[in-house]
């Protein structure tokens, strides 16, 4: 899709009219501009209701569904009326508007149309006062943004048999080739030689070797190191502690938190931001087999604690404290920051409508929370205390990876990672279990999110100043 800014109407093109409650659209006086109201005001002309002064954030979602439900019958040129608009309202709108045409018929024969603006020919044309680089980069960043996310929610959506943990390789290793970032993927023989042992524990039960992806975006000069550690389960059945089946198919998204990593690492090589980020991603199947391991098995692990595996369905915590045991030895990151879909627990919490956000440092846990209310990927925090460190120890090993009550379930999680962060200073751990695979406008049956590229990027970029946010 071109997108470009311009300051006259063009004839013959749709114009989308955008207006706030309480403000006189003209003389159609039966158009109230409530949130999603919607007037054809004539065949060139149509009018769309923000409601009372929308956040940003709302209005990427306003935007988003409006062209979402149309998204078979739009033409192929479009003009948005964005005249006296600010440059990160003009990024919520084009990015919403490009997600509208998101299309999730993967592996349809027979896909229904979708129109031609949301392709290659598709021609967004954005009427402004007057012509300015500041709204040209936003409106470059909205539409990278929005590609990178379309292309996480494509893997999200994958199912387990077109999605291995070497999918996620080479899925990183040809995006490395693209924008120009290193890519290492571990395959299992080196994870032995490595001493990956949680991870590779918890492979056992399938046919589908594991790896670890090392992605590294290294710019010129930069100042900091984020690590960033993804979980990469790319289907969880629970292995020996076997979940039940009503909702098992869903665990095809078990990979958000390494997904976030891959979309976050690449944007920010398109973005060219000057701060280093090493993404880390353990990735594996956790399947039944004869080989899988058991509860009550004590396992070794990168960092060299032994772990007393009480759950086998506790698994991502598993292939995480060798993820970030790794990140922190081999990079010595300045920040360290783990995503993953890991408990349902943080849904009891938080529901659906945040992310669980632990930290035991209080100006990271702020940023991070300012990040994800500017963004709407909200973050809520839930404490660390060492009082819950009781509830990870084990009589027979250094610790166990659950304490099989049901209370506290995402915060003993953080805690057994905290584990193995070796009292990193500025380590974060962010829950993402309810925010990553959800009810959308594109799947009422559940469809990925693309949850925390976007909170990472306003993240980074207010970390160095870049001024995108």
């Amino acid at each position: 899709m071109l997108i470009t800014q311009i300051t006259e109407s063009e004839e013959g093109v749709l114009l989308v009219r955008p207006f706030e409650q309480g403000f006189e659209p003209g003389n159609q006086a039966m158009f109230k501009a409530e949130k999603g109201e919607v007037w054809w005001y004539s065949s060139q002309e149509v009018w769309l209701g923000l409601g009372k002064a929308p956040k940003l954030p709302a209005l990427l979602k306003i935007f988003r569904s409006f062209f979402f439900k149309r998204k078979d019958r739009w033409p192929e040129q479009i003009i948005l009326d964005g005249r006296g608009r600010a440059a990160g309202w003009l990024e919520e709108a084009i990015n919403g508007i490009m997600l509208g045409g998101y299309n999730l018929q993967l592996y349809k024969t027979d896909p229904k149309p979708i129109s031609d603006f949301f392709g290659e020919n598709g021609k967004l044309f954005v009427l402004i006062d007057k012509e300015s680089s500041t709204l040209e980069k936003s409106i470059l960043v909205a539409k990278q943004t929005a590609m990178v996310q379309m292309r996480i929610m494509d893997l999200m959506n994958a199912p387990g048999n077109h999605k291995k943990p070497e999918t996620l390789g080479s899925w990183a290793l040809a995006s490395g080739e693209e924008n120009g970032y290193q890519v290492t993927v571990f395959d299992k023989k080196k994870l032995e030689e490595l001493g990956m042992h949680a991870l590779l524990a918890v492979s056992k039960g399938s046919e589908a070797p594991p790896v670890m992806i090392i992605t590294d975006y290294q710019p010129e000069k930069y100042e900091k190191t984020i690590a960033l550690v993804g979980k990469g389960v790319t289907f969880d059945t629970g292995g020996i502690s076997i979940k039940t089946s009503a909702n098992m198919h869903l665990m095809k998204s078990d990979m958000g938190g390494a997904a976030a990593v891959l979309g976050i690492v690449e944007l920010a090589a398109q973005l060219k931001l000057p701060i280093r980020i090493v993404g880390v991603i353990p990735s594996t199947e956790n399947s039944v087999d004869g080989l899988s391991i058991k509860p009550g098995d004590v396992i070794n692990s990168y960092a060299g604690k032994t772990i007393e595996v009480i759950d086998t369905d506790a698994e991502g915590r598993l292939i995480l404290a060798d993820g970030l045991s790794y990140a922190i030895r081999n990079y010595k990151p300045d920040i360290l920051i783990d995503l993953a879909t890991l408990t349902g627990s943080v849904i009891q919490t938080l529901g659906y409508e945040a992310a669980g956000l632990f930290t035991p440092d209080d100006s990271l846990a702020a940023e991070l929370a300012a990040a994800g209310d500017s963004t709407g990927e909200r973050l809520w925090r839930l404490p660390v205390w060492d009082e819950y460190k009781e509830e990870i120890a084990s009589d027979i090993a250094d610790l166990k990876n659950y304490h099989g009550k049901p209370l506290a379930g995402a915060i003993v999680a953080a805690k057994f990672l905290e584990a193995f962060t070796d009292e990193h200073p500025a380590w974060a751990h962010l829950d993402i279990a309810g925010m990553a695979f959800g009810d959308t406008e594109f799947a009422p049956g559940r469809a990925g999110t693309a949850y925390g590229v976007r909170l990472l990027r306003a993240y980074l970029s207010a970390l160095v100043g870049s001024g995108i946010a």
